[in-house]
């Protein structure tokens, strides 16, 4: 399994903090133009599965699948997105979702009191523990040389 990267959005749809691991293909487009077709796509599928669900659903939209990678989404109660995207050998990242945002994000960020959710997250710290955190994961694997 391959953790590819991450993205952390605000509740308005901005981008709070991007990083990259096992990324080849990049996108061609540059990281802001990227991150708002990222967050577009996301409140799209969103809303396109709350509109057209036959059940009431608490969960919403969790991940899709695409013939070479899956992303998982997850969001918070304060509405914070984190967006992973791994190959798709990455079963159920839900779990690892909610470990970084309650271990790495709560501790080295929201209860930072130079930290504004706002703002694009600029502690190292954060930057360091979450680097740790994915790749002490299980589902983190380097790209082959």
């Amino acid at each position: 399994m391959t953790i590819h990267n991450i993205y952390i959005f605000d509740h308005k749809g901005g981008l709070l903090y991007y990083h990259e691991w096992n990324r080849i293909k990049q996108s061609g487009m540059t990281s802001e133009e990227e991150a708002k077709l990222m967050y577009g796509m996301l409140f799209s599928i969103k809303s396109f599965v709350n509109k057209i669900s036959p059940i009431d659903t608490k969960e919403g939209f969790l991940y899709y699948k695409t013939s070479k990678y899956t992303l998982h989404f997850m969001e918070t109660p304060s509405r914070i997105k984190f967006v992973l995207n791994t190959d798709n050998n990455a079963q159920d990242m839900r779990e690892l979702l909610q470990q970084i945002y309650s271990q790495v994000f709560v501790e080295y960020v929201v209860k930072n009191p130079l930290s504004k959710l706002s703002e694009p997250i600029q502690s190292e710290l954060f930057k360091t523990k979450l680097d740790a955190f994915v790749k002490q994961s299980p589902s983190f694997l380097a790209k082959p040389l």
